[in-house]
């Protein structure tokens, strides 16, 4: 009997190497967060051959955010080639479609349906007890990332791209508990969710490896049908013009562009992931804010700035439009003070100075 095909191993290998490093217990449920499009429909795919071989069960949760005209229709679809793809006789888990409200918050609406749907993420995790939550980016989606990062001149964080795991939900009980990634210092060797506690949820990203002409060929190769989300080729959207932007300039720059920013990812996410360590133990030392600017001051300023980010995350302030500028802007209240402030941070976030003390503050 033939084996699979170059796309669906390469698909399943991905996959098998995040479980394995990550390290759910045998038992543990992984949720795959699909949209019926051909990354995620690929991703739960490969899940649920390698999880019951790892002792795993594998479920999916559908988001419907509601944005297009049967987006219930599509939503419904997507759940029906999970269910057909997830046996419940052989270890499969839960399918879910979770319909949810995408508000304007003032951010636009890809910030908007973001953060909705993470919320949805987090809390069907919590609710069904899941080990992980897996999602369907692939190399291509790494490297809009990074373009958007460098367009906004967010820094090292931002053009680090998307990190193959973090915590979804849950405290990691390490000095850098609040932040996002998890590098592979911080993990340690084999270390999966049990490290921390069973309250923690990882978020994990096995296909950032991948192209994207990859798990289309998966689909094709195991006769799935993925929907074509409209939303994906029209212009109003930043991450869309990212991908025009791509593809125009491998036809300037020749191709390689997109792996090649994918690597610079990585390397940046290593020094970020060191950086991040080194913040988060200053945050410790410094204790809770408002901080007192002579201890602040003595920092590096890349520790500095990775701070007053952490901040304004944990005070509102949405990191895709928190930009190296705002860091910066937070900085000079410390590095050079000339009476000015308080500022306004995206998200309704403020931050100034009274007397040698800086503050940062979401909305009341």
């Amino acid at each position: 009997m033939a084996g699979p095909s170059a796309a669906v191993a390469a698909a399943r290998v991905a996959v098998r190497r995040w479980l394995e490093e990550a390290g759910p217990a045998p038992g543990d449920l992984a949720l795959v967060g699909c949209s019926g499009g051909a990354d995620s429909l690929a991703l739960v795919a490969a899940t649920a051959f390698v999880a019951p071989r790892l002792g795993l069960r594998a479920g999916a949760v559908v988001v419907d955010h509601g944005l297009q005209p049967g987006s219930d229709r599509v939503a419904r679809r997507a759940a029906e080639q999970c269910r057909g793809l997830l046996d419940s006789d052989n270890g499969g888990g839960p399918v879910e479609v979770v319909p949810v409200t995408v508000a304007d918050d003032g951010t636009g609406p890809e910030s908007a349906a973001r953060q909705v749907r993470y919320a949805a993420l987090r809390a069907t995790a919590q609710r069904l007890g899941a080990r992980a939550v897996l999602l369907g980016h692939t190399r291509d989606d790494q490297a809009e990332t990074v373009l958007l990062g460098l367009a906004r001149g967010a820094g090292t964080r931002s053009a680090a791209g998307m990190a193959p795991t973090r915590v979804l939900t849950g405290s990691t009980g390490r000095p850098d508990r609040h932040s996002e990634t998890l590098g592979a210092g911080e993990r340690g060797e084999g270390e999966g969710p049990g490290a921390w506690g069973r309250e923690v949820v990882l978020l994990g990203r096995p296909f950032l490896g991948l192209p994207r002409a990859g798990t289309r060929q998966v689909c094709v190769d195991l006769g799935l049908r993925p929907w074509d989300d409209p939303h994906n080729e029209d212009p109003r959207f930043a991450r869309v013009r990212a991908r025009q932007a791509l593809a125009g300039l491998e036809d300037v720059l020749g191709p390689g562009l997109v792996g090649n920013l994918a690597r610079t990812a990585d390397l940046l996410r290593e020094d970020a992931d060191a950086l991040d360590a080194v913040a988060g133990q200053a945050y410790l030392e410094l204790g809770e804010p408002p901080w007192e600017v002579g201890a602040v001051g003595a920092l590096a300023r890349a520790v500095r700035t990775r701070l007053w980010r952490r901040l304004a995350l944990a005070a509102g302030s949405p990191g895709t439009d928190l930009t190296g500028e705002h860091l910066h802007a937070v900085d000079d209240l410390v590095a050079r003070w000339h009476g000015q402030g308080p500022l306004h941070l995206p998200g309704g976030v403020r931050a100034g100075r009274d007397g040698d003390r800086v503050w940062l503050r979401g909305q009341a």
